[in-house]
């Protein structure tokens, strides 16, 4: 089933156009990403479904138009982002920014939200040995589960993923990554925008490349890490000797 099919959707600043026709979709319970060149459009087309920034073309989610919808019915709904800059309140706590995260269900007495506090802590064992730890006093891969864990409050269906890897260390991107891993088989699909194509195309089901603000190519990413301009364009030289 596609949970998120965009149609021909153009995005422009003003005058200036960003995104030319992009057309993707993402299948429930799928891992799928965009990857390409800084300026190629990629965080600007995560913000347009969204709802972030107005567009133009058709943005069906879970086969219903969300073109008129604000952001907070999308996150209602079960669209949430996680942004490239992770946006946490760095003067609150962990514990805090986790809360936040349950804003949409706020009145819910039924135990829900600590349960689900519950179930991120079990996922992120750092962040509960943090909880009273201010967002700000963070390393950025304990910031980056905390922004994760933040948007896992709110019990998304579809996760948007902007540069999860931006700024971390090796060791810590191979762990955030297995992360994303895990939410793929716990049912939560995923749009990742991602730099680091490798590292894309290696936990994805499919993937799409973005250049110039149009879709290049796409396919599934085992045929995308063969591909020798892809390989050539975003993996290496080593790579496509290796490949």
């Amino acid at each position: 089933m596609r949970l998120l099919e965009v149609r021909d959707l153009h995005v422009a600043y003003g005058k200036v156009e960003a995104v030319h026709g992009v057309s993707l979709a993402v299948e429930a319970g799928r891992i799928v990403t965009v990857i390409g060149p800084n300026g190629a459009g990629k965080t600007t087309l995560l913000a347009a479904i969204m709802g972030l920034l107005p567009s133009r073309g058709e943005i069906l989610y879970a086969g219903t138009s969300v073109n008129r919808m604000p952001v907070e019915q999308r996150v209602g709904r079960g669209l949430c982002l996680v942004p490239e800059g992770r946006e946490l309140f760095a003067a609150m706590s962990v514990a805090d920014n986790l809360v936040l995260g349950s804003f949409q269900r706020r009145g819910a007495r039924d135990g829900s939200i600590v349960r689900t506090r519950d179930e991120v802590f079990q996922r992120f064992p750092r962040l509960a040995e943090r909880h009273g730890q201010l967002a700000g006093t963070l390393s950025g891969g304990e910031r980056q589960m905390l922004a994760l864990g933040r948007a896992l409050m709110a019990q998304p269906k579809l996760l948007l993923l902007d540069e999860p890897s931006l700024g971390l260390a090796p060791l810590v991107v191979r762990e955030i990554f297995s992360i994303i891993a895990s939410l793929r088989a716990s049912g939560v699909a995923i749009l990742l925008v991602e730099q680091n194509a490798r590292a894309a195309l290696q936990v994805a089901d499919y993937g799409y490349v973005l250049e110039m603000g149009e879709v290049a190519t796409e396919g599934d990413c085992g045929s995308l890490l063969r591909d020798e301009r892809v390989t050539a364009t975003y993996l290496g030289q080593a790579a496509r000797r290796d490949a």
